[in-house]
């Protein structure tokens, strides 16, 4: 009865989860209902551009300023890192009230600098992001009978020799009628008139709209700059404007000022609240997706019946053999014995630089903890693109709270190394929490200088950079060094054999065994690159990533092949007698790094073949480098940790005097 009850109440918690999941939609973000006449405000996000990665403020060009004045709304630690500015903008609706022709404002004339940076940001690609509501404005365009998104709108356009700026906007605003019974079910509860905020002026006779989508036809527009003279933000245009997309009129010209008006269209829709999101986030590229994943079944398929062999076959044969001779057989079957059995007095021999080692296998433990916990939450919906930043904050404090585990396994280790000694564990626990971090700082910090020489909002503020210093060492380190001293109180592992004072000597190879060890990386890879094209899609070319389902599966099977190419490749090397197994099964999985980063050159010369300038060249590479150093450290890791199990195991099984 009492395990019948246990089912129960497991079988409600996982109904649970998914009712949260399905019920909240997005968590931090709610339904807003606005009545008619409600002031809606557009929000701007930095200037972007596949063509440099660098990130500008929106107001760094001559654009049209709010009256208010520039204000910075609320970004988390996320926001920051990501290069995110988002700040308030002179374009306002009313509610389900439509408007056309609405003077923004004339700019001063246009000096040789704003001119010149104005076309320089125009053959950069750079596009400008507008936010109503927490959505981002997207924008279609018809190519070859298909119909195109995108988000945001670019700058201008040059046409021969002249360039154009998009000065005049025609919003589409989708909005639904606000829906009490499904707002409450959608928050996931039955009160959801006390949970949900309301903002409405009218009364709850009035009807209420929630915005549903946001899009933008951007559309250059010539003016005459003596009929904006006496105008004001928000009043009517004199003369009528015909906002036609396919053709260009408003060309830019130094000493000259540029006008910029908008118009909005409110259009009910059946677009629910939490279906918003589905126009940014369409499902494209399945099939690929399932192909990468049966791909690397294939792949573990292949390595698994490898491993099945040399556990079976060879591993248990020669076990059993072994087992079944008397004792004087035995001594005679010593003297006589071959492959992996000649180095049991060797094989735990610690390694050149225990240390370092030591080190490397807690932060990948550590790396590898925070990827996979990072990539569940995101795939239970926990870290949406509606909640920007989220993704990167959770990764930060996954990422400290781990640290006991880094300490932990790492001291734990070196102990393990040296039979239980406690010396150097204060020292190991020390590089644990500094490796990484430190190498992650130095190129980080690296990165930024230029991007602050470039003045770029991709830039992290010096205040920000001591936040993330304080968090290093006020919670990071500590955890680590709670995690060594746990490490050091826990009970070593203990050798099956004993090593012999005198090492044996490696009998020299037919090929260098790190050859084989660099060509190992090629099957975990096989594994990753499909899934390696859309997330350097998401990073690099402003496309959304949110296929963390599949993203978490092909984690899983990357795990799973790492350990196996790990384990059969120290197997292969004990048994031609090579007993110095300890760096080689990291790298053996580790190597996966190399040819991802060869990857990502690749990706860099024929696929952002317009990334312009040295500077955004090496903040690519930068970042890169930063990506392959965790993800080396995080395989290495698995293989490092598989293969000394399956040392320990091997023999730990046989009797040798």
């Amino acid at each position: 009865m009492r395990s019948f009850d246990k089912f129960k109440i497991w079988v409600l918690l996982i109904c649970l989860v998914f009712e949260l999941g399905y019920g909240f939609y997005l968590p931090g973000s709610y339904p807003h209902k606005y009545g008619a006449g409600d002031l809606l405000n557009v929000k701007v996000n930095s200037l972007t551009s596949i063509d440099t990665e660098l990130p500008y403020s929106y107001y760094s060009l001559p654009f049209c300023q709010p009256q208010e004045g520039v204000k910075d709304s609320a970004e988390n630690l996320g926001e920051l890192l990501m290069g995110d500015r988002i700040e308030n903008s002179p374009y306002r609706f009313k509610m389900y009230t439509n408007e056309t022709e609405i003077f923004v404002c004339q700019t001063k004339p246009l000096s040789g600098e704003e001119f010149k940076l104005l076309k320089k940001r125009i053959d950069e690609m750079y596009q400008v992001n507008l936010i109503l509501d927490n959505l981002p404005a997207i924008r279609y365009t018809r190519k070859e009978g298909y119909f195109l998104r995108w988000t945001g709108y670019p700058v201008g356009i040059k046409v021969q020799d002249a360039y154009y700026v998009f000065n005049h906007l025609k919003f589409t605003v989708l909005v639904h009628k606000y829906e009490e019974t499904n707002v409450a079910r959608v928050m996931g509860t039955g009160d959801g008139a006390e949970v949900i905020s309301t903002v409405g002026k009218h009364g709850s006779e009035e009807p209420g709209y929630m915005v549903v989508g946001f899009e933008v036809v951007p559309c250059s527009v010539q003016h005459v700059p003596d009929s904006a003279k006496n105008l004001k933000m928000y009043n009517k245009y004199p003369t009528p404007i015909k906002c036609d997309p396919t053709t260009v009129a408003m060309a830019i010209k130094e000493n000259e000022p540029v006008s910029f008006t908008y118009e909005v269209n409110f259009v009910e829709s059946d677009i629910k609240w939490p279906s918003r999101w589905d126009a940014y986030l369409k499902m494209e590229g399945a099939k690929v997706h399932w192909f990468s994943i049966l791909n690397s079944l294939m792949v573990i398929t292949f390595l698994a019946g490898i491993v099945l062999v040399i556990f079976l076959r060879t591993v248990r044969r020669d076990l059993t053999r072994y087992e079944e001779l008397d004792k004087e057989a035995q001594a005679q079957m010593n003297e006589e014995l071959s492959g992996w059995k000649l180095v049991v007095s060797d094989v735990f021999r610690a390694p050149s630089n225990p240390g370092l080692l030591c080190a490397m296998v807690g932060d990948g433990v550590q790396i590898l903890g925070m990827g996979v916990v990072t990539i569940m939450f995101a795939a239970l919906g926990f870290m949406s693109p509606a909640s920007r930043g989220t993704l990167i904050t959770g990764m930060l404090f996954f990422y400290m709270i781990l640290g006991v585990a880094a300490g932990y396994v790492a001291v734990r280790l070196w102990r393990t190394i040296f039979c239980g000694a406690h010396k150097g564990w204060i020292s190991v626990s020390w590089k644990a929490a500094c490796f990484f971090p430190g190498i992650a700082f130095l190129i980080l910090t690296t990165l930024n200088f230029l991007l602050w020489g470039s003045h770029s909002t991709g830039a992290i503020p010096f205040s920000l950079f001591v936040v993330l210093i304080l968090l290093w060492f006020c919670i990071s380190v500590p955890l680590t060094l709670v995690g060594g001293y746990l490490g050091a109180k826990a009970p070593h592992i203990e050798y099956p054999v004993r090593t012999n004072q005198i090492p044996r000597e490696i009998p020299p190879q037919k090929y260098p065994s790190w050859l084989l060890v660099l060509g190992a990386g090629t099957l975990p890879f096989g594994t990753l690159f499909i899934e390696l094209f859309f997330i350097m899609s998401s990073l690099w070319m402003g496309r959304v990533y949110y296929v963390f389902g599949f993203l978490l599966i092909v984690m899983i099977l990357l795990v799973v092949v790492c350990a196996e190419v790990s384990l059969v490749l120290t197997y292969m090397h004990l048994c031609v007698e090579d007993w110095k197994w300890w760096w080689k099964s990291f790298f053996a999985s580790g190597s996966v790094a190399i040819y991802i980063f060869l990857y990502s050159v690749n990706y860099l010369i024929f696929d952002l073949k317009s990334l312009s300038g040295p500077v955004s060249a090496t903040l690519y590479l930068g970042y890169s480098l930063f990506m392959v150093l965790a993800i080396m450290l995080a395989t290495g890791t698995v293989g490092f940790l598989s293969s000394f199990w399956f040392v320990h195991y091997l023999f730990s099984s046989v009797k040798l005097d």
